[in-house]
């Protein structure tokens, strides 16, 4: 594990330990995340511990074309009981994921500082964000880092059942039509896997990042 300086750079990736950590320190700067995104690397931390930066080996991605939907949720869509927006309201959804309980979590490791960071992003056009509606209350929604031709998903959040499965498919679909590569899904995930997501080697995934 390496720890970084001031300096805006990062060891090869190919140093992480066997969970996928590289990296501790530095700082959030809207320069350093997106090097850190272009180069297959995340921060992933909690609060009271320093930013510490992953890039695992598998990783788990989504090509669109092997996106799965349940009959169940066919079902759903065709209800309409949800609708999606695009990048619409990026600070609402990113501050739902922040407040949103997960089981076995004892709290959040998305800090305000990070949350800002994120905002920064977004207003560089960089981060985007869906947001799932049911009726004229935001349900669900997800956001991430828009790399022109991956997207890397960072959370989603849910305040009913299947909003953000929604705006999951929902995001999928959008990004196929737009001749995505692929969206990275960071490590396995049973929700993601059963969506059609897998798990590629590190070597892979940052072949596509190249491209």
């Amino acid at each position: 594990m390496f720890l970084l300086s001031k300096d805006l750079v990062f060891p090869p990736v190919n140093l992480a330990d066997k969970n996928g950590l590289l990296a501790i320190g530095g700082d959030l700067s809207v320069e350093r995340l997106l090097l850190a995104y272009k180069s297959g690397i995340f921060p992933w931390y909690n609060h009271d511990e320093p930013i510490i930066w992953y890039s695992p080996d598998p990783r788990m991605v989504l090509f669109p074309k092997n996106l799965k939907i349940s009959k169940s949720m066919k079902q759903i869509i065709r209800k309409n009981q949800f609708r999606a927006t695009f990048n619409q309201n990026f600070s609402e959804v990113i501050s739902n994921c922040k407040n949103s309980y997960r089981e076995g979590q004892g709290g959040t490791w998305i800090t305000e500082e990070m949350e800002q960071a994120y905002i920064n992003l977004y207003q560089l056009g960089v981060a985007k964000s869906v947001e799932v509606w049911e009726g004229n209350e935001l349900v669900g929604g997800l956001y991430g880092i828009d790399l022109g031709h991956v997207f890397c998903g960072e959370s989603m959040f849910s305040k009913v059942g299947n909003a953000s499965k929604f705006a999951f498919i929902y995001l999928v679909q959008k990004l196929e039509k737009e001749h995505y590569k692929l969206i990275d899904c960071q490590v396995y995930n049973e929700h993601l896997a059963s969506l059609g997501a897998d798990e590629i080697s590190r070597e892979t995934f940052l072949n596509y990042l190249k491209k």
